[in-house]
Order: structure tokens, then sequence, then C-alpha cells
């Protein structure tokens, strides 16, 4: 009887593709704490801002015009306590609004990216098969957009406010004051997309939450001073000129200033005061001066001036995006994708990441 050998069937160990982290879900879970800070955040400032814009601001307006009534004939009532709420509620929100670009920095440096690389979790997410470019592409894209909603709903808000209530409340800031100006245009938008892009890119230098923290918070205070040094230069000014008794035009965003010779030269003010103080007419004689003049921005600038400072600080927000990209690729040239990891590591990576 003839018998032929049958080749025993062979076992070949197959290995499931791990699956990639579906993006979205995967940042909200991990980033859940942060998500709720902001949310809280934003929706008590718009309901302060909006109680300021309506019910607050109409009750501080009543009671300046109770003020106003009483006039010089003696003691009056007048409702001081809505005077004095809606300059504090004011003064609260409006650093509030300014100051949140620095949380953004803060937190895009420590929780957002340093933390993720000091625990290990985005080496995690990169064995499952999600590059590096593509993982920090969605942990920019999903905070910008939520950050750019936020604060310029707030902006918004603010700017609605105080325009509503700068004609009825004495005690109103002006357009240039420097708080309000941030608070009420697109600069604080601008600068809080910048700092994400601090905090990111200091995550990515440093590796560890605290320093990348400080370093993220510390670039985007330089990048507040800078800005509100070079406003005023990155629009045309006008001139205004008075006589050495009237003193300086102030009605804007001040540029320069000092005295002007009866040939029309500028030179620098020696801080007498007005022609009228002793000895200052004497000295504005010796000096040739005629007047004094103001260089200045006045409120017809306030767009320009607001809209180039804000391209200035998308530009730099641009380039230390792009500069994070770059150094997250050099950094990166020899991880090991999900290809070359143990099957070990790759259930552990799914098991860390996979929603």
């Amino acid at each position: 009887m003839k018998h032929t050998d049958t080749p025993a069937p062979t076992s070949t160990l197959t290995q499931a593709p791990t699956p990639q982290p579906r993006l979205l879900p995967w940042l909200l879970r991990l980033h859940r704490p942060g998500l709720a800070v902001w949310a809280g955040l934003v929706a008590v400032l718009a309901l302060a801002l909006i109680a300021m814009w309506g019910p607050l601001g109409a009750a501080a307006a009543d009671g300046w015009r109770q003020y106003r009534d009483c006039g010089d004939s003696g003691p009056c009532g007048y409702d001081q306590d809505a005077i004095i709420r809606y300059r504090d509620v004011y003064t609260y929100t409006t650093f509030a609004v300014i100051a949140l670009p620095f949380l953004v920095a803060a937190w895009a440096g420590a929780a957002l990216i340093g933390r993720e690389l000091e625990s290990g979790t985005a080496h995690l997410a990169w064995t499952t098969g999600l590059s590096p470019t593509r993982w920090l592409a969605a942990k920019l894209a999903a905070p910008a957009a939520l950050i750019t909603a936020g604060t310029g709903l707030l902006v918004l808000l603010h700017h609605l406010a105080w325009s509503a209530n700068r004609h009825r409340i004495d005690t109103s800031k002006s357009w240039y004051d420097s708080p309000t100006l941030h608070a009420n245009g697109p600069t604080t938008v601008a600068l809080a997309l910048a700092g994400l892009a601090a905090g990111a890119l200091a995550g990515l230098l440093w590796r560890r939450t605290l320093p990348a923290l400080v370093a993220g918070l510390g670039v985007t205070v330089v990048l507040r001073f800078a800005a509100d040094l070079v406003m005023p230069y990155l629009w045309p000014s006008v001139t205004h000129v008075t006589g050495p008794d009237t003193g300086y035009f102030m009605a804007g965003v001040e540029v320069d200033s000092g005295l002007v010779t009866s040939d029309g030269r500028h030179i620098a003010d020696p801080g007498c005061g007005t022609s009228f103080v002793d000895g200052c007419a004497e000295m504005y004689a010796k000096l040739d001066a005629t007047g004094v003049y103001t260089e200045y921005h006045p409120e017809s600038h306030y767009w320009p001036l607001q809209l180039t400072t804000s391209a200035l600080l998308l530009a730099v927000a641009a380039g230390l995006t792009v500069t994070a990209f770059a150094l997250l690729r050099r950094s990166t040239a020899s991880t090991p994708t999900r290809t070359g990891a143990s099957p070990r590591t790759a259930v552990s990576a799914r098991e860390e990441v996979a929603v």
C-alpha cells in the first residue's frame, strides 16, 4: 500500500494590527480637567461681563446720574454701592481676561506637553502608529480652537460692556488704558495663541512639567511686554503742538513728547512744567522753545493698532509652532513605531491611548 506523507500544518502567529487612537476622544480624556477648568472660567467671566453690560452697568449709571443731580446743593443720596460694585467687577474681569494668555502658556507647557513627555504617555502614543508630528498637530489644533473661541467671546463681551457704559459712568476707563486696550481687542486672543505655542515649545525643550511651565509662562510675559513696547510704532502717529503755557495733549497712546523750538526742531523736555511755573518761562526762552509737542495715536487708530499688533503676535506664534515641529521631528527621528514595537509594548500602548 502506497503511503504519502502529508506535511503537518504549521501554525502561524498573526499579530492583529494595533488600531490608532481616535484623536479627539483621546485628547478629551487626557485633558478633561483642563477642559473643565477652561469651560468654567469662560462661563464665569462671560456671566460677569454680561452683567456689566446689563444690570450692573445700568445701576452704576443711575448712581452717577443721581450724584451729578446733587450738584452743590449739599448732602444728598445716591447709589454709591452700585458705583463701587461696577468698578470692582470691571477691574477683576479686565485683569482676568488679559491674564488668560499666561494661564494658557503655563497649562500648555506643564500639562499639554511637558507632563506627557515626562511620564512617557507621548511615547506610548507613538508606538500605536500615531506619528509624533500627528500627535503634536492634534495636541495644538484642538486647544487652539477652544482658546480662540473662549478668549474671543470674552474679548467681545468686554468690548460691548465697556462701550455701553463709557459715556454713562464717570469713572470709565479710557480706550487707551493698557488693560482695557488689550481686554477690548484681538491682541489678547493672539497672545493666547502665542502662549499656547510658547508652552508647547517649552515642553518639548525641557520635557519636564515644572521647567516647561516656568519657561512657557516667561516667554509669554516677554511677548506681552514686547507687544506693549512696539505697538505705538506699528502705525504712523500724529503730532499735536500746544503752547508752553498749556502743557501736553493727552488723548491717546503716546509715542513721544518734548519741546518745539522756533525753527521747528523737537528737543527733550527739561521737565520744568508749564511756563507759569517760576523759572520755566526763562528756561524755555533760553532753549528757544516756543511750544510742546505730543506724538500720539488718537482713537481713530484703535483698530490699526489692534490688528497690526495681533498680526505680529500671530506671526510669532507661527514661528514658535514651526520651531516646535522641527524640534520634535529631530528629537524623534529614531523613535520606534508600531512596526518595530514588541507585541507586549503595543498592547500596553493600546490600553493607554486607544478609546
